[in-house]
C-alpha cells in the first residue's frame, strides 16, 4: 500500500478531513510530548510475567500474550491494564487464588519499578545532565507553543496518574500552555479519555472537527475518531526521540488517525496543513 505524504515531508495524510476550525486541542503526554517514561513497556512486561507465572519459567505463549496486550493497551489508564493482569493471572492458573493481588496491588509493584527509572531521569533533568530537548519528542515543545499561539484551549489527557503527569509537564516546560492537565485518578470511572472527549464536546457545544486530538496511542485516536474529531497520530520512536515506529504507525492507522507523523520535526508544514489559509 502506497503512502501519501505532504510534498517534501514525512507527514502522511490518511484521511482528508475538514481543518482549520479548531477551538480545542487534546494532547496525550507520554510518547507524544514527553519521553521521560520511555521504556515503560519493558518495565510492565516483567511485572506481568512474574505475576502470571508465579515462579515458573516463562513460555513463548505467555510472553507473546503479555507483549500483545501491552501493545494494544498503550494509552489507557494503568489501572485498567492491571485489572487485565488480574484476569491473566487467574486464567493461567499458576498462582493460588489467595495469593492473587487486586489491580491496585499490581499497580503499586509496577509503579514502584517505573518511578525508579523515571525519577533517575528527572534528577538528571533537574541537574542539567538531561536537556528538555532530550526529554521530549523532537519538536514537541515547539508544536505545543504554536498551537497555543493559534488561540486554542488546550488540554493534556493522559493514562498516567494525574499528580505525575502534572509534575512532568512542568519539568519539560509545557504545563503553562494547558488549561487543564488531566491524568488518571484512582478509578477508571473518575477519569478516562473517552469521558474527557465527550464532556469537552458537550460542555462547549462543539462539533467534532473543532477538536484536534494529538497522541501516540490508539486509545485517544480511536475515541477522537468516534466523536468526529481530527486526529494527528504520532508514530514516535521514543528511544531515539525522532523517526518512525512502524508498529505504532500500523496501530494508529487501524485506530482511525487522519494524519500521521513520526515526530514534530516538520512543524511549518504540519501547521500549514492543519491551519490552511
Amino acid at each position: 500500500m502506497s503512502r501519501t505524504y505532504l510534498p517534501g515531508t514525512q507527514i502522511e495524510v490518511i484521511n482528508e478531513t475538514e481543518r482549520g476550525k479548531f477551538k480545542h486541542a487534546l494532547f496525550d503526554f507520554d510518547g507524544t510530548v514527553s519521553i521521560l517514561r520511555e521504556g515503560w513497556q519493558q518495565v510492565m512486561a516483567p511485572v506481568m510475567l512474574e505475576s502470571i507465572l508465579g515462579g515458573k519459567e516463562p513460555t513463548p505463549e505467555v510472553e507473546r500474550a503479555v507483549e500483545e496486550y501491552i501493545e494494544v493497551s498503550t494509552g489507557i489508564n494503568t489501572i485498567l491494564q492491571m485489572e487485565h493482569l488480574v484476569e491473566m493471572v487467574r486464567e493461567y492458573g499458576n498462582v493460588p487464588e489467595d495469593e492473587i493481588l487486586d489491580a491496585y496491588g499490581y499497580k503499586e509493584i509496577y509503579n514502584d519499578r517505573l518511578m525508579k527509572m523515571v525519577n533517575e531521569r528527572i534528577a538528571r533533568l533537574e541537574a542539567g545532565d538531561l536537556s528538555i530537548e532530550e526529554a521530549t519528542l523532537r519538536g514537541a515543545v515547539d508544536f505545543v507553543e504554536r498551537i497555543y499561539d493559534k488561540g486554542l484551549t488546550m488540554y493534556v489527557f493522559s493514562g498516567t496518574d494525574q499528580p505525575d503527569v502534572r509534575n512532568e509537564a512542568g519539568l519539560v516546560g509545557v504545563a503553562g500552555y494547558f488549561s487543564e492537565i488531566l491524568g488518571a485518578l484512582r478509578t477508571y470511572a473518575e477519569s478516562n479519555k473517552e469521558m474527557i472527549i465527550k464532556n469537552l464536546i458537550a460542555t462547549h457545544d462543539l462539533h467534532g472537527t473543532e477538536v484536534l486530538v494529538v497522541g501516540d496511542g490508539p486509545v485517544e485516536i480511536r475515541h477522537g475518531k468516534e466523536n468526529g474529531c481530527v486526529s494527528v497520530g504520532v508514530a514516535s520512536n521514543e528511544i531515539e526521540g525522532h523517526g518512525w515506529n512502524e508498529r505504532k504507525r500500523r496501530r494508529l492507522i487501524d485506530a482511525g488517525a487522519d494524519i500521521l507523523i513520526p515526530d514534530f520535526g516538520e512543524n511549518d508544514a504540519l501547521m500549514g496543513y492543519l491551519f490552511p489559509s
